[in-house]
């Protein structure tokens, strides 16, 4: 909880930043925040934090999965120097919003309590509402928040209800004291019911088919750097607390819901990629390509063992870096040319060549090419799933292979144009270079070395 505190406070102080006039220090505030967290984070907690244990625990697992977030932010921060350029009226109200966003992800991480679970929820979703409508006057801006909202809101009243249904039959929260009941009482028609209810609202929040009709949307409307904070630290978040909740709590309906998943992950697999082979724009096709990897993640379920949280988190890690490598030369891009259709990307690698390779590294890692990160993390879950879901693996790597189709298109646009579109004197900045370089260098190393992830995050 120390780690939560920290985060809090400096996004109060990066918004307060803004009211007394100085927002353009609100990143630096960040940064330093995000810094002094991630060092906590791998201290031992504070004894004086074991009175909430009942609804929030620090372990090695939240551990793990905050430390992975606060990397990602963190390099998000690096990035919003530029990517905010136009925001710099409001850019402190934008960083303080993702580090309140990044608040209710932590709280995600260690939540023991449906409550909690609620409130965790809620705190990472509302900033979200306000940045995806950032761009005040861009009606496609404008059109994401609503449409994230509204949808948002509905996905809401279905965890409300399924929570109401799991507590009328067990009268508790805990999410141990669910466990037992759904042991002794597997066949309980009101828990079931409740337990199918979360399952649906926590597969909007990480845009599972079908109930991934908002991402898309939302994802090309909103501000670049924040639709990849949704890519990433929203998509650890979501998908951690979906993880804890359905291996803590419902194991003893396992059989109930795991089929249910099941089909969510075919419609997930063989849509989103059809759908991101359909694409002309290259930030939709990383919409869609965000919705495919919902359903690669989702084979975590799958078959479990007892690496698969270690499993769960090196695919995370290695989707996040991926992630952000490929949105900072779309930015880039973006800025440039006022358009992120593939065309505008023709001939990139000839003026900026280390912002076209990560971008092309990251996608590469995205389609599971082997020496990359991503392909050691789908081989972690593939194998996992193996063992008791080989038909979903087949479909997993049919998914892989489509897609494998829409990022090369990319990656041709980039590399494969005699001529440069990018008349330009302006060059990236150093700080988008070192972090280009750190992407590039975390991927092939992670994709050689996996047994690294684990070393540097303490585990």
């Amino acid at each position: 909880m120390s780690v939560l505190i920290i985060v809090f406070l400096t996004a109060v102080a990066a918004l307060f930043s803004g009211v007394f006039e100085q927002g353009k220090f609100a990143r630096y505030i960040g940064i330093l925040g995000l810094i002094i967290a991630l060092y906590v984070s791998f201290m031992p907690e504070c004894s004086f934090f074991d009175h909430y244990k009942n609804m929030y625990e620090y372990g090695p697992n939240t551990a793990l999965f905050t430390k992975i977030s606060i990397v990602t932010t963190l390099l998000l921060f690096f990035l919003g120097g530029f990517a905010f350029s136009n925001h710099r009226s409001h850019q402190s109200e934008l960083y303080a919003l993702m580090l309140f966003a990044l608040c209710g992800g932590i709280v995600l991480f260690g939540y023991q309590n449906l409550v909690t679970l609620f409130l965790g929820i809620e705190i990472l979703s509302i900033p979200l509402y306000v940045m995806a409508g950032a761009n005040k006057t861009d009606l496609k801006s404008n059109e994401a928040s609503i449409k994230y909202f509204l949808m948002g809101a509905f996905a809401t009243g279905f965890l409300l209800f399924g929570i109401a249904f799991i507590y009328g039959s067990t009268g508790s929260f805990d999410l141990y004291k669910i466990h037992d009941f759904g042991t002794a009482n597997p066949k309980d028609v009101m828990f079931i019911l409740g337990v199918i209810l979360m399952l649906c609202a926590l597969a909007f929040k990480v845009a599972l088919a079908p109930f991934h009709m908002w991402s898309p949307d939302v994802y090309y409307g909103s501000p670049s750097l924040i639709t990849a904070f949704m890519a990433s630290v929203v998509k650890i978040s979501g998908f951690f607390a979906f993880f804890r909740l359905m291996t803590i709590a419902f194991t003893g309906v396992t059989h109930e819901w795991i089929n249910v998943l099941g089909v969510f992950l075919i419609i997930t697999l063989l849509l989103a990629n059809v759908m991101g082979l359909a694409q002309t724009n290259a930030k939709r096709m990383l919409a869609y390509s965000s919705v495919s990897h919902a359903g690669y993640i989702g084979l975590v379920f799958f078959g479990m063992t007892n690496l698969s949280t270690y499993n769960l988190a090196f695919y995370l890690f290695a989707y996040s870096l991926s992630t952000v490598g490929v949105f900072m030369c779309l930015i880039w891009v973006e800025k440039l040319k006022r358009e992120t259709s593939f065309g505008a990307f023709k001939g990139l690698a000839k003026s900026e060549p280390l912002l076209a390779t990560v971008a092309a590294i990251s996608m590469l890692s995205m389609a599971g090419v082997p020496l990359t990160a991503g392909f050691m993390g789908k081989f972690a879950l593939f194998s996992q799933a193996m063992n008791g879901a080989a038909f979903l693996v087949l479909v997993a790597v049919l998914g892989s292979a489509i897609s494998i189709a829409y990022y090369l298109r990319l990656i041709i646009a980039m590399f494969f144009f005699k001529e440069t579109t990018f008349k330009t004197s302006e060059k990236v900045t150093l700080t988008y270079n070192i972090v280009a370089v750190c992407i590039i260098a975390s991927i092939i190393i992670l994709g050689v070395f996996p047994d690294m992830f684990a070393r540097q995050f303490g585990l």
